[in-house]
């Protein structure tokens, strides 16, 4: 008896999936139709992560061991500020091209690429002046201020907001 409650379970739940309406048999095929995408998105993910765990011998930045410490008790490191900038432009340049191709091969919009794009680049202008005037004027007095902003430019946070905005805004189209 309790065999065929499972049988029945799982047949409904491959029929009508977690929340009722979700077909995975026709999810199933989407996604073995899109094998190349994802084979590629998978690829381009697998590059962020490897910017991520080379990050210590890609790029200047002394706040990577610095934020692994007890800082709030150390002061701030030394720090060579053309050097920072470049360093952190070059990370930010490394996610925000392959977080562009993602959004590429996923939604095949080029559109929606150049809107990305741009935002990318206000929004670097905006977090690089945030986090220099922070390091000059707040520094020493408000450590997670630096820590939260040099975040959002070394790590690819905004592909995270951007997919689901795509995502939404294809489904609506």
């Amino acid at each position: 008896m309790e065999y065929c409650f499972r049988c029945l379970f799982m047949e409904w739940f491959l029929c009508y999936g977690l929340f009722g309406s979700i077909n995975f048999q026709n999810m199933l095929q989407k996604l073995l139709n899109h094998k190349v995408r994802i084979a590629l998105s998978i690829v381009l993910i697998f590059l962020l992560v490897l910017i991520r765990a080379y990050e210590d011998s890609l790029f200047y930045d002394p706040f990577l061991n610095y934020f692994k410490t007890d800082y709030y008790n150390l002061p701030l490191p030394e720090i060579d500020n053309p050097q920072l900038f470049f360093g952190l432009f070059f990370r930010y340049f490394l996610n925000t091209s392959l977080s562009l191709a993602i959004i590429y091969v996923l939604f095949k919009d080029v559109e929606a690429v150049k809107f990305a794009s741009i935002l990318y680049l206000i929004f670097f202008v905006i977090l690089v002046i945030i986090l220099f005037f922070i390091l000059f004027y707040i520094g020493e007095t408000n450590k997670m201020a630096l820590f939260y902003v040099r975040r959002f430019i070394i790590q690819p946070i905004f592909l995270l907001l951007f997919l689901p905005a795509f995502y939404y805004q294809k489904q609506n189209k």
